[in-house]
């Protein structure tokens, strides 16, 4: 049989739809997103979440000629498959496939790519005004998650919107109390307080359309007393937008008929609409963390317990050493903008959880209360992703550089990341602390060097950085100690002739690899910043070429740092730089990706060989 989602292959067709199908398309839409994602791996427990509303506002408003910005992107698998992409899912954060995010270039449907989270506000607010000024009759619709509302930026967003009292501006907040890790702070308690008062929201609807005038205006001024007894005053009203709700996600019937009554509204408009993470499958709704981005699985089952890996991940062997610093030292403290699991702050937690802080989905104030914190003698450890650092720049050199403030940053997924894409790779850490004065920067090429690099970081007296990859090391054991190892020096892992290799950080194998085919020498150099000169000086001395390898951007990064070495130090060698090109990488498998960017060991082999000749 011809089922209900085979027949829509855009939002036409589904605005073609009776209401009556709309919830038996809603269970196939539902079935569709467990069945695709248990397939591919990705996200699950989000996308479960917003069937119905991406249903809703797509039956509503007139796609794609109305914008939908989603936020942080996540839950746009329904949006996808509604949109013409049903037959692509099987392709999803594959290589050459569709992306796990809105992308514009996928898409007319995906009005604003959004991986990080908070910035759609900002976006539709720019669509709106844009709209105006053309003189174009379009809506502008920013569907925004709780966890995401916690950064500045939403609220920056808010602020100047609610000014424009003539825009076709809608946000949604998709309140399913959870981000990626737990809800954090003031705000996940105020929407809890909201969601106390929703008989009164009841009581005012029903009140306006039953009373007459002049009771109705004595019923309004009683309702502005009883509103801060009945329910905490309603800052999303305060910021000037007019707030409706909450409703409930999952109920077509309320959905549908509210979002039409908001669509003749002029002025910046508030839906809070209330949804459940993994909605409908109850295995993601009992753990959504578990099942918020999932590898393969079969949903009869549901995922197993993971076998125990051979070999540790970075993370973990972060997340160990963070335990045990923490345990040999009162003054730690963990800082992470809502990424306990991701960061492997979990066990941190449970051990010391006067001493955790997950402050949300906030990397600017991250870095900035870090700094704070190491002002009156703490010593806190920034657990971070490599690219969401780069929300955090200007604290970073303002509120911590420029101070010479003790803080250590972990980073996490440096270079590619395989399916997550561009928006998440990690390619330009070592490029944007290099040029950072009092910045010592370390790129970790194991394990054990890894826990070494941190405690090295920890014990300096100034903001110092490790980088390391995403997944497993090389299978290094780590110990239990907390030994450094000598600021700003290299080590030479392999003697050869002609051709010296300096490799950073997660490429030193595939290098060292490549060294030993071409009788070359491999110098791990460990320290990006300082830069071990006279270890390259050495180099040089004793070699015809030489030869940097890195996971990250060639511009600005290792390699221009030994080129601006060599230039100081007047060394006339022929040089080759090595690194990710000047160009967005995108989805994929990790080892396909490093291997198309010529940076495994073959690749750096024949990049060697076309540089310097057939001798090498």
């Amino acid at each position: 049989m011809t089922t209900l989602l085979n027949t829509i292959n855009s939002p036409a067709d589904l605005r073609s739809m009776t209401r009556s199908q709309l919830k038996p398309l809603a269970d196939e839409l539902r079935q569709y997103v467990l069945e695709s994602v248990s397939k591919t791996g990705g996200h699950l427990s989000s996308n479960l979440g917003t069937v119905e509303l991406t249903i809703a506002l797509h039956y509503v408003f007139n796609t794609p000629e109305d914008r939908l910005v989603w936020d942080v992107g996540h839950q746009t698998y329904p949006h996808k498959i509604l949109t013409g992409r049903r037959d692509q899912m099987h392709s999803l954060r594959q290589l050459n496939g569709i992306s796990g995010f809105p992308r514009r270039a996928e898409s007319e449907y995906d009005t604003f790519g959004t991986a990080h989270s908070s910035t759609s506000i900002s976006a539709a607010l720019g669509m709106a005004l844009a709209a105006r000024t053309k003189g174009e009759d379009r809506h502008a619709v920013a569907i925004i998650g709780d966890g995401s509302m916690t950064a500045g930026m939403a609220f920056e967003a808010m602020n100047n919107a609610g000014v424009h009292d003539d825009i076709n501006l809608l946000v949604v907040l998709n309140d399913n109390d959870m981000s990626i890790s737990p809800p954090v702070g003031a705000l996940n308690r105020y929407l809890a307080r909201l969601m106390s008062g929703k008989f009164y929201a009841a009581a005012r609807n029903v009140g306006k359309s039953v009373l007459p005038s002049p009771v109705l205006e004595l019923a309004r001024r009683f309702e502005e007393h009883a509103k801060g007894m009945i329910v905490p005053a309603t800052m999303f009203e305060e910021f000037g937008f007019n707030y409706i709700g909450p409703i409930d996600g999952h109920d077509l019937d309320s959905l549908i008929p509210t979002l039409q009554n908001i669509r003749n509204l002029k002025g910046p408009q508030f839906l809070h609409v209330v949804t459940k993470k993994g909605q409908g499958y109850k295995l993601a709704e009992a753990d959504p963390v578990l099942y918020h981005g999932p590898g393969k699985f079969n949903p009869a089952e549901g995922i197993k317990p993971a076998i125990v890996p051979a070999k540790q991940s970075y993370t973990q062997v972060f997340g160990n050493w963070l335990c045990d610093m923490a345990a040999a030292d009162q003054k730690l403290v963990g800082i992470t903008p809502a990424m306990r699991e991701g960061s492997g702050m979990v066990e941190f937690e449970k051990q010391f959880p006067k001493r955790y802080y997950d402050v949300g989905i906030a990397e600017q104030h991250s870095v900035t209360f870090a700094a704070g914190l190491a002002c009156e003698g703490l010593k806190p450890v920034v657990a971070i992703y490599s690219t969401f650092l780069q929300r955090a720049y200007d604290q970073l050199i303002h509120d911590v550089a420029l101070q010479n403030l003790d803080v250590t940053f972990a980073l996490d997924r440096a270079g590619l990341v395989g399916a997550d894409g561009a928006t998440h790779a990690g390619n330009y850490d070592l490029a944007y602390l290099r040029c950072i004065p009092n910045m010592v920067v370390m790129a970790a090429s194991d394990e054990n060097e890894c826990r070494q690099m941190l405690s090295t970081a920890y014990q300096y007296p100034g903001p110092a950085a490790v980088r390391y990859p995403r997944g497993s090391g090389i299978g290094v054991p780590t110990g239990k100690d907390l030994t450094t190892i000598p600021l700003g020096k290299g080590e030479i892992k392999r003697q050869g002739k002609r051709i010296a290799i300096l490799a950073f950080g997660s490429l030193v194998h595939q290098a060292l690899q490549a060294a030993e085919q071409l009788d070359a020498t491999l110098a791990n150099m460990r320290f990006v910043k300082p830069l071990d000169v006279e270890l390259l000086k050495s180099l040089a001395a004793s070699h015809d070429e030489l030869v940097t390898v890195e996971e990250g951007c060639t511009m600005g990064g290792a390699g221009s740092a030994v080129a601006e070495a060599m230039a100081e130090a007047g060394i006339t060698k022929p040089l080759l730089i090595l690194g990710l090109p000047d160009r967005f990488v995108d989805h994929g498998d990790p080892g396909l990706l490093l291997a198309q960017c010529g940076l495994d060991a073959t690749g750096i082999k024949k990049s060697i060989r076309a540089r310097f000749g057939s001798a090498a």
